[in-house]
């Protein structure tokens, strides 16, 4: 039998280029091709592979070192591709509701190319077309295959100048009028005025606009969705009453045209409202499936999920990315030696495996919980689409509202963090613009803002965990959720009382024993909190205030090492299922294990303060297995990478080609700059004969 990747794999998974990362690539303890294979599946590989070749042969996406564009071409450009997507037709109208890995597929490859490009080309299907889809019914499906032709282009418009996070507070109103069956869009001042929405700023030509909802006698029944258009299509003019524009350059992600747009009196038919929540009859009562407002807005803003999962797979992504880069640079690149003639790759030493192979594991780690959070949503979605009022529908939307919220923060600070260890480990040549490690950190750094501040986010989590402990108290309610991530709760006393008693590294490498101190460690900040509200209670502060006194040192860890405890125990069952081939369970077993003790780890001072660690050996014991760990997954390091890398073409980085030619290639991408050997245009300037005057001399 043919090893993974011959015979009829080879074009799928061809052979890398021969070169100085040979050495590596041979210590593997593992085949590349078979956990490829395993990770995507063959026909998500051809899927990639068709769309990378596509973006690969098309002149439209050929890179351009060193180019300078300005705001303007850079935004002409990124919508001429966007536009080009449509054309090859990778996803129909049926993949998008129907096929949801094909959806994320598409939209991982688009933004390892470009963030800017996948942004806008996310924003239009996926959180606007699925806002319509989920959000309408029947009477707006219509806009969908406009979306999908590129009839009309969208964007989905939530937040304003003066709110974001406070959804509830969003200000621009609809007032129905029943005499001529509209309902009148207002932004009251420019403060209301919708902002930083991506596509608004020069292509939208529709958006779904929240408003708060009023009917006929002032009664306001809260935050709505409408469809309004906002451009005409064929002139990309502003309709009457609608002044939108764009809110200028951006740190990053700058192909995205973010813009803002305030309405003056702005008339849309009834049928405009996305009534699939609520809806106004033709006189003007409202109706709506549920009785709760708080649940009617929960679903409305359920695109909101489908933007915090994304933002993940983007986070992700993005390490991916960093990691390779990294890996790469870090076997090829030789410095110092054991003696004056003989210098070793800097992936030989400690300390650059103890700074990159944590987030290599997590990369790996937080993918599968990217992916596997995504379908659950899709289950949801389903779910509300298919009118399931149960009360497991709204268990399971609450559960996955408080796992995309931490999810979404975890993710993007990891990213974050890992991008900048990342340039930092490749010296001076991770500073190099044309080593794409600043422009990842720059296109990444609005992940921990979009879709809600990280740390305003994590307080849904907390808020969750509380209320789930609260019901237990009261009512002597069991902790069980539709996904299980709060089960393990059930033995909270009993969790407690446990210590960890592991004393050999040899034993502390199985991640099941990091599964145990994390439920501890979830289930003590959530004591701690629980006590510490209760407290803030008992001294006179109203119920928002003990809140917002509870966060810093309590529900913020709390949410934070309960979701790094659930992306854990999904990697944790995922590489440990009957079906993972015998020969790729050490090495996943290891990146789970190395996830798992790299995070407890930043937990210690916890963990020593509630009593589960005690004296000096634990603490031991838990650094010496993460070396253990980086010490043993340095050989598949580059292995790993060949599995989660991009082609050079996409991941555009001289310094992490999969051939490892690093100072070759970095030779020729400096070179490749049209002006790199011009004498620079202001030469005259130079000449030592040339009189300093004017204030320059003064200060001289």
């Amino acid at each position: 039998m043919a090893p993974p990747g011959e015979g009829r794999d080879a074009a799928l998974l061809p052979e890398f280029p021969r070169g100085p990362l040979d050495t590596y690539r041979a210590r593997a303890s593992f085949s590349w091709k078979e956990l490829a294979l395993f990770a995507e599946g063959e026909d998500m590989l051809r899927f990639k592979k068709t769309i990378f070749s596509a973006l690969e042969n098309d002149p439209l996406f050929a890179r351009s070192p060193g180019a300078h564009l300005s705001l303007e071409k850079y935004r002409e450009l990124n919508f001429l591709r966007c536009k080009r997507i449509f054309e090859y037709d990778f996803l129909s109208v049926g993949d998008m509701f129907e096929n949801p890995l094909k959806v994320s597929t598409l939209t991982q490859c688009l933004g390892m190319y470009d963030w800017s490009l996948a942004a806008k080309y996310l924003l239009h299907t996926l959180v606007f077309g699925s806002a319509v889809f989920s959000s309408g019914s029947e009477r707006h499906f219509a806009y969908i295959q406009k979306i999908f032709s590129m009839e009309i282009f969208g964007c989905f418009a939530l937040t304003e100048l003066s709110h974001g996070s406070n959804a509830k507070a969003i200000r621009t109103t609809a007032h129905y009028n029943p005499a001529t069956e509209e309902f009148i869009i207002h932004s009251p001042d420019f403060e209301a005025a919708k902002f930083w929405i991506g596509n608004m700023g020069k292509t939208a030509t529709h958006a779904v606009v929240f408003a708060q909802l009023y009917v006929p006698g002032g009664q306001c029944h809260g935050l709505h969705p409408f469809i309004i258009q906002i451009r005409d299509p064929k002139t990309l003019l502003p309709m009457p009453g609608v002044m939108v524009g764009d809110i200028g350059k951006k740190l990053g992600l700058n192909g995205l045209d973010n813009g803002f747009a305030v309405f003056h009196k702005v008339r849309v038919p009834r049928q405009s409202l996305l009534n699939r929540m609520g809806d106004v009859t033709p006189e003007g009562t409202y109706v709506s499936p549920f009785k709760d407002a708080r649940q009617r807005l929960g679903a409305s803003l359920g695109s909101l999920s489908w933007g915090r999962v994304a933002i993940m797979g983007m986070a992700v992504a993005n390490l991916k990315l960093a990691v390779s880069i990294a890996v790469r640079f870090s076997a090829t690149r030789r410095q110092f030696g054991p003696t004056e003639d003989e210098e070793i790759p800097v992936l030989e030493y400690q300390t650059q495996q103890w700074r990159l192979l944590p987030y290599l594991a997590a990369a790996y780690a937080l993918e599968h919980f990217s992916k596997s959070l995504f379908l659950d949503l899709v289950e949801f979605q389903r779910g509300l689409a298919a009118g399931d009022r149960s009360a497991r529908q709204a268990e399971l939307g609450r559960e996955i509202h408080a796992l995309a919220s931490a999810g979404k923060s975890l993710a993007s600070w990891t990213a974050q963090q890992g991008i900048q260890e990342c340039r930092e480990a490749c010296g001076g040549h991770g500073y190099l613009a044309v080593n794409r490690l600043g422009v990842l950190r720059d296109d990444n750094d609005p992940n921990s803002t979009y879709e809600g501040d990280n740390n305003v986010l994590l307080q849904q989590t907390s808020n969750y965990l509380l209320g789930l402990l609260a019901c237990r108290v009261q009512d002597g309610a069991c902790f069980r959720s539709p996904l299980k991530s709060v089960d393990f709760l059930d033995s909270y006393p009993g969790i407690l009382d446990q210590r960890f008693e592991v004393s050999s590294v040899a034993d502390c490498v199985d991640s099941a024993v990091t599964l145990a101190a994390y439920k501890w460690l979830v289930c003590y900040l959530l004591r701690e909190t629980h006590e510490k509200l209760n407290q803030e209670k008992r001294s006179g502060s109203d119920d928002f205030e003990a809140r917002n006194n509870c966060q810093v040192f309590h529900g913020r860890p709390l949410a934070l090492a309960f979701m790094e405890l659930t992306v854990l125990q999904r990697f944790h069952e995922h590489v440990h299922r009957p079906c993972v081939p015998p020969s790729l369970r050490a090495v996943l077993g290891r990146l789970s294990a190395l996830y798992a003790l790299w995070s407890l780890n930043r937990h210690a001072a916890l963990l020593y303060r509630g009593g589960y660690f005690s004296g000096e050996q634990a603490g031991r014991v838990l650094e010496s297995a993460i070396l253990t760990l980086c010490s043993q997954l340095k050989d598949d390091a580059v292995a790993l990478v060949d599995v989660i890398a991009p082609p050079d073409f996409v991941l555009g980085s001289p310094i992490g080609r999969a051939d490892g030619e690093l100072y070759k290639n970095l030779w020729g991408a400096v070179l490749q700059d049209s002006k790199v050997l011009e004498r620079a245009s202001w030469w005259p300037e130079f000449s030592v004969n040339k009189p300093v005057t004017g204030s320059l001399k003064s200060k001289l």
